[in-house]
């Protein structure tokens, strides 16, 4: 009797169990469906900022510039449940975001008539996956290409939640796209605005540099250079930055003619820059150490250890050398606002 009891408690188990795996079986398969969205999933729960505009959110979109360089935004979108799918809508091309844009100078990076079909987020390993319609492929050229895969990642993974990305086109994992983008395994953030070779360097920073100045919308535009110092490095960044953008780059930045790097050093999280005046710049000009400030910190924001800039004058502090005016050492929060 007790054998009989035994045995039957084990079927009941094991039919349990079997019941269970089924219906997570169909629960997975029904989550990847094309005829399903994905599952919404909240993705900034970790870092909710809300402005003082009731309902609205701070959030870093990705555009691209005339020269194809891709450059971060900061736009202020209505919050709702599924932000990051919403981020990504208002990225789609569009006669609206056009005109919004027009005063920028910035271009959309995901084809007119793109549908973001669904999305989901795994909060324990940071995976996002998105799913966009063919649409998506409706671009002309590899810089094109390159710019919607890079301007997706790095739009999505300013999330907290998400550390990688994986892109589908209609429910399916596309092994490459049409100019040779592979996007089979889930993407990180990697070599942004890439000048140069890899190849050629043992590490690689990144510099911002400004954009095009024929606009009346200054715009900053990280730049991911290879170097050879060993490890990327605090003064490598800056040496590449006070020596002026790339030829034929068609950018520029907030460092003046004249300017030159001695050196920096930090301590306790900031970074004291010294610096040369070895021509007649205008000092008393507040508007170029708050630009140079703001330059030098972009390019800092890289390295953790880096909190807060101090400009040095010839190794003296701006007060000695009788710059009496505000100077906003903090790391932009931001490189661009719009």
């Amino acid at each position: 009797m007790d054998n009989k009891r035994i045995i039957l408690i084990g079927l009941i188990i094991i039919l349990g169990l079997t019941a269970f795996g089924c219906r997570g079986k169909i629960g997975f398969k029904k989550l990847f469906s094309k005829e399903d969205d994905l599952e919404i999933i909240r993705s900034d729960e970790h870092e909710i900022e809300i402005t003082e505009e009731d309902g609205m959110r701070k959030t870093v979109l990705y555009f691209q510039n005339n020269e194809g360089f891709l450059v971060p935004l900061m736009r202020k979108i209505p919050w709702e449940e599924g932000i990051a799918k919403v981020t990504l809508k208002n990225m789609v091309d569009n006669p609206e975001l056009r005109e919004t844009l027009q005063h920028t100078g910035l271009l959309p990076v995901i084809p007119a008539g793109t549908e973001i079909k669904g999305m989901s987020i795994n909060e324990e390993t940071g995976l996002c996956k998105v799913d966009f319609s063919k649409d998506v492929l409706d671009y002309d050229s590899e810089k094109e290409e390159e710019n919607f895969i890079k301007g997706v990642v790095y739009t999505l993974t300013e999330f907290p939640a998400v550390k990688e990305v994986q892109v589908l086109i209609d429910g399916d994992v596309v092994p490459a796209l049409k100019y040779g983008s592979t996007i089979d395994k889930p993407l990180t953030r990697e070599n942004i605005n890439l000048i140069g070779n890899l190849e050629e360097g043992r590490s690689k920073v990144l510099v911002y540099y400004k954009g095009n100045e024929e606009s009346d919308f200054e715009y900053f535009v990280p730049v991911t250079i290879p170097t050879l110092a060993p490890m990327a490095n605090v003064y490598t960044a800056l040496d590449l930055l006070f020596n002026g953008p790339p030829a034929e780059s068609g950018l520029s930045s907030d460092i003046p003619t004249g300017v030159t790097l001695h050196g920096v050093e930090i301590k306790d999280g900031t970074a004291f820059v010294d610096v040369s005046f070895i021509q007649d710049v205008a000092m008393e000009e507040e508007a170029t150490f708050n630009g140079m400030i703001k330059n030098i910190g972009l390019t800092l924001s890289q390295f953790e250890e880096v909190e807060s800039v101090e400009l040095l004058i010839d190794g003296k502090a701006l007060e000695e050398t009788g710059v009496d005016f505000y100077i906003n050492a903090t790391i932009p929060a931001f490189a661009n606002e719009y």
